[in-house]
C-alpha cells in the first residue's frame, strides 16, 4: 500500500519533490522569475543530501540546455527548469534536444514576455516553442504539477519515445499560490518511474551525434525530420500508459483533455491551465440555470490530441476556445488553429469564436468568463459573427 503525506505546497515546491523523488542525475539551471524556487527548493535537498545529483548553476538558460543535452547524450536523467525569456534563451537548444532524441525533463513556469516586461504568467512562451518537437503537458494545479512531471519522466525516457518533455505550469499562479497537495512516497515513486536506460550513450565508446547533415532533397536530414515527426505522434499510445498507471497509483485520473459537462453540453469553452477551474465554476452556474454548458481542458498540448478534442466536442452547438497568447499575424490564437483544424478534419463545421485573454496575467474573472459563455450563446443563433477578440479588454 502506497503511503501518501498530505501537505501545503506551491506548483513550484511539489515540481522540486517531483524532481528529487525522480533521483535526477543531472540538474543545470539558471534562475528566473517565477520558475526560481523550483531549483532553489532542489538545490536544498543536494545540499541537505537528500538526493545524489550534480547540480550545475550555469551563467544563462542557454548553458542551462546545453549543459542539459550533453549530459542527457552522456545517459544521465536529466530535469531542469525555466520561465520565459529564459525559454526564449534556450530556444536554439530545444530543437538539439528533440533532433537528438533526448528524454531531457523541463519545467516551465509560464510567463508573459517582454516587451514591455511583465513577470506574471500567460502562454506567450510555451506557445512560442509549441513546434521544437517535445511533449508538452499543461497543469491546472500544483497536484498536477507534480503529477504532470513524474509522468514526464516515465513518458520521456520510454524506448519508443525517447523525446523532451516540457512539463509547464502557470506562472505565480500555480508555481507560487499555495495548496492542499498530496506527496507520494518515494519508494512508490521510484518503482512507478522506473531505471533511466540510455540507448547509445556517449561513455560507452564513439558515438556520432548532432553531426552536420548536408544533402539534396530526399537526403539524411529531412528523413530524420521525417521520422523526428513519426517519433511525436507515435508517442500518443506511450503518454497514454504513463498516465493512466500513475491514475492507477494515485488515484487521479489521467486524461488527455478533461472533459466537464461535455457529453450533453450545447456550448463549450476549451482551455488549459490555472483559469480552468474558475471556467467550471460558471460552468456550472449555467448548469443550475438549466443551461447546457461544458468545459474542455487541454492537459496534452503536444502531441495534439486530435481524437480526444473531436469527440469532446462533436455534439456541441457553439464552442470558445481561450487561448493565454496571442499569434500576431495569425487569423487566431494557436489552440483555437489545432482546435479549429482538428474539427474541420472531420467535417465539424461547428461555430467557433476565440477569445485571447489574461495576458501579462492579467485577472480573469468570473465576469469575464460569463460574458464569454453568453457569447458563445449568441454565436450559436446566429447573433455573434465567428472571429476572434480580446476578454477583458475593449
Amino acid at each position: 500500500m502506497s503511503d501518501v503525506t498530505v501537505l501545503a505546497a506551491t506548483g513550484n515546491q511539489m515540481v522540486a519533490e517531483a524532481f528529487r523523488q525522480a533521483s535526477v542525475d543531472v540538474l543545470a539551471a539558471y534562475p528566473i522569475t517565477p520558475q526560481t524556487t523550483i531549483v532553489e527548493n532542489f538545490a536544498k535537498y543536494v545540499a541537505d543530501g537528500r538526493v545524489h545529483t550534480e547540480f550545475v548553476a550555469v551563467e544563462s538558460e542557454h548553458s542551462a540546455m546545453s549543459a542539459s543535452v550533453g549530459a542527457s547524450a552522456a545517459g544521465a536523467r536529466v530535469a531542469t527548469a525555466t520561465a520565459s525569456q529564459g525559454l526564449a534563451l534556450m530556444f536554439e537548444e530545444l530543437y538539439i534536444a528533440s533532433g537528438m532524441r533526448l528524454p531531457i525533463v523541463m519545467a516551465n513556469a509560464n510567463r508573459a514576455l517582454s516587451a514591455p516586461i511583465n513577470i506574471h504568467g500567460d502562454h506567450s512562451d510555451v506557445m512560442g516553442c509549441r513546434d521544437c518537437g517535445w511533449i508538452f503537458l499543461f497543469a491546472e494545479t500544483a497536484q498536477e504539477a507534480y503529477d504532470n512531471t513524474l509522468i514526464s519522466f516515465r513518458i520521456a525516457e520510454h524506448p519508443e519515445v525517447l523525446l523532451p518533455v516540457m512539463s509547464t505550469l502557470d506562472g505565480f499562479i500555480t508555481s507560487h499560490a499555495m495548496e492542499r497537495c498530496e506527496l507520494m512516497d518515494d519508494a512508490t515513486v521510484t518503482s512507478y518511474v522506473g531505471e533511466r536506460i540510455p540507448v547509445n550513450p556517449l561513455i560507452n565508446g564513439p558515438v556520432a551525434v548532432g553531426h552536420g547533415m548536408f544533402s539534396s532533397l530526399g537526403g539524411p536530414y529531412f528523413k530524420l525530420k521525417k521520422a523526428q515527426r513519426a517519433a511525436v505522434e507515435n508517442s500518443i499510445p506511450f503518454i497514454k500508459e504513463a498516465g493512466d498507471a500513475w491514475a492507477q497509483i494515485s488515484g487521479r485520473s489521467f486524461d488527455f483533455v478533461d472533459a466537464w459537462g461535455c457529453e450533453d453540453a450545447d456550448y463549450i469553452i476549451v482551455i488549459a491551465g490555472s483559469a480552468s477551474g474558475n471556467t467550471r465554476v460558471v460552468a456550472k452556474e449555467l448548469r443550475a440555470q438549466g443551461i447546457k454548458a461544458g468545459v474542455a481542458r487541454i492537459r496534452l498540448y503536444r502531441p495534439f490530441p486530435v481524437k480526444e478534442i473531436v469527440e469532446t466536442l462533436k455534439g456541441a452547438k457553439a464552442i470558445a476556445i481561450l487561448d493565454r497568447s496571442d499569434s500576431f499575424g495569425a487569423q487566431y490564437g494557436p489552440m483555437c488553429l489545432d482546435v479549429r483544424s482538428a474539427l474541420y478534419e472531420e467535417g465539424l463545421l461547428i461555430p467557433m469564436r476565440n477569445y485571447i485573454y489574461g495576458l501579462g496575467g492579467a485577472d480573469v474573472t468570473l465576469d469575464a468568463l460569463r460574458q464569454a459563455f453568453t457569447e458563445v450563446q449568441q454565436l450559436a443563433a446566429g447573433e455573434l459573427d465567428q472571429g476572434l477578440s480580446y476578454l477583458g479588454v475593449r
